[in-house]
């Protein structure tokens, strides 16, 4: 396929986002920026958000997996039910209560200024090191697909993604985002559903389900070893927690909420976006399982994350297959990175610099566009050191799941903060936060050398304790603030 007929297709594809970023533009202003003045209809919401919760990663990694894992990620969906539940009836109803733009501002109420800079901190570096990797992975997709072949380099491939998205968003945020998540879900789910068609069609499958239950990497639960990391009790109970702190108290995630007309539209918001994510995870799968069949079928040598990209631009199942696969995965990648980046800017502004505080309304929104400009910069910066300064690519994958490890001070936080009623040292909590992690890899690795006990995904539970224990160390006797 000709890759000037790929890059056309996404020059288009950023053309039409272009010009859904002129359509709805606001007022310009931080309310829109932040939280789209509080008017977001809670459906288009939902909508968009399966988007930004599934990005490249899993439109790439997930079938992947099917071949080694079968069907264990699902327990982990599974998981997500239980912790959206949490989110819609507990954490959703505090921000709503104190109508927060930035929900960290919560620690803030709740602890103090300390623990309020520690958690946004936590998550800052979270969503620099998750949103890069992201990002880096579908630019290296698309290098491989397309720029390669043109002789374009890999760091102008992604100086360039950078720049399209920071246009589209840099004047309206959150309020324009919400419309071409809506745009890149659809056209993430047509994609998927075509690959489908494409792949069972080609296969000859007459009965999709009764095929999928011949197959021997299919099995989905697992509960027979109970040091794998695919062990059912660790793969649910991390689902339920990683929801929890990967949308519950995630920024990017949360902001969308936020945008909604009332806290019953954002709970109906968070029904809806839960039914729909638990069956477009099991449709990936199911994918996985039917590109897995196609490659051995055909003598395709592809697995992991090579495994669809080489199947929809260099098999024999025709044009469509490529052109949808590419959509695809640019709508899943990007409906992540827009929205990281402008929680980046949000959560840096408020929570960081206290613009709200400290600045009269111009200099606010002077202010807010270059924390745009400069989160896009340290964007490209930290996905060109992924490229260049680490040779070893498994090293990378380390650095994914290092930024998970980030997310369990933050669990710590708000399970003390809304479980109990306890306060704490206020200048004591940056010290406890930044051990959590250090202290849980050490243990990890203890298990993992002495007992062969895998905490995989499970970490996240580990560090969240970790913390909480080490928050009831240096708890105060001053009265929690109300």
């Amino acid at each position: 396929m000709s890759s000037y007929l790929l890059l056309s297709i996404l020059l288009g594809y950023f053309i039409v986002l272009m010009v859904i970023a002129r359509l709805t533009k606001g007022k310009e202003d931080n309310q829109t920026f932040f939280i789209a003045n509080r008017s977001a209809p809670w459906y288009l919401v939902a909508f968009g958000m399966i988007g930004a919760s599934l990005s490249g990663v899993t439109f790439i990694s997930v079938p992947g997996w099917v071949e080694d894992t079968g069907f264990s990620y699902f327990q982990m969906v599974l998981g997500y039910i239980v912790g959206y539940f949490v989110i819609g009836t507990v954490l959703l109803p505090i921000y709503y209560k104190y109508k927060l733009t930035s929900i960290y501002t919560y620690l803030s109420t709740r602890f103090g200024a300390k623990t309020y800079k520690t958690g946004a901190s936590f998550f800052v570096l979270s969503r620099i090191v998750g949103a890069s990797f992201r990002l880096y992975l579908v630019a290296s997709v698309l290098q491989w697909v397309i720029f390669e072949q043109m002789g374009i380099p890999f760091w102008c491939t992604v100086i360039v993604t950078i720049a399209l998205i920071w246009l589209y968003t840099h004047k309206s945020g959150i309020k324009t985002i919400i419309w071409t998540d809506v745009l890149q879900t659809l056209f993430m789910l047509i994609a998927l559903c075509l690959a489908l068609y494409y792949i069972t069609a080609s296969l000859e499958i007459e009965h999709l389900f009764g095929w999928l239950g011949q197959q021997d990497n299919t099995q989905i639960f697992f509960f027979d070893d109970y040091k794998s990391p695919y062990f059912f009790w660790k793969q649910f109970l991390s689902g339920a927690l990683i929801a929890i702190v990967m949308t519950g108290l995630d920024q990017d995630m949360m902001q969308k909420n936020l945008a909604c007309r009332s806290l019953s539209d954002a709970q109906k918001n968070m029904f809806w976006f839960t039914i729909i994510l638990t069956i477009v995870n099991f449709v990936f799968l199911i994918l996985g399982a039917l590109l897995t069949a196609y490659a051995l079928a055909n003598g395709i040598d592809a697995q992991g994350d090579r495994l669809f990209p080489i199947i929809a631009t260099q098999s024999d199942l025709g044009l469509g297959l490529s052109i949808v696969f590419l959509l695809g995965l640019i709508a899943a990648a990007y409906s992540s990175a827009d929205s990281a980046l402008t929680s980046l800017t949000t959560s840096i502004s408020i929570d960081l610099l206290d613009i709200e505080k400290r600045l009269q309304q111009d200099r606010q929104e002077h202010t807010r566009k270059r924390v745009h400009l400069l989160v896009s910069l340290l964007l490209i910066l930290v996905i060109l050191a992924f490229n260049y300064l680490i040779t070893d690519k498994s090293v990378i994958a380390k650095l994914f799941e290092f930024a998970g490890y980030t997310y369990g001070p933050l669990l710590g936080l708000y399970a003390l903060g809304v479980l109990t009623k306890v306060q704490v040292r206020d200048r004591w909590v940056p010290w406890v936060a930044v051990c959590t992690p250090i202290v849980g890899y050490l243990i990890s690795q203890w298990t993992l050398t002495n007992y062969d006990f895998d905490f995989g995904f499970f970490i996240l539970a580990l560090n969240g304790a970790l913390c909480f224990l080490g928050l009831l160390l240096i708890r105060s006797s001053q009265p929690t603030p109300t």
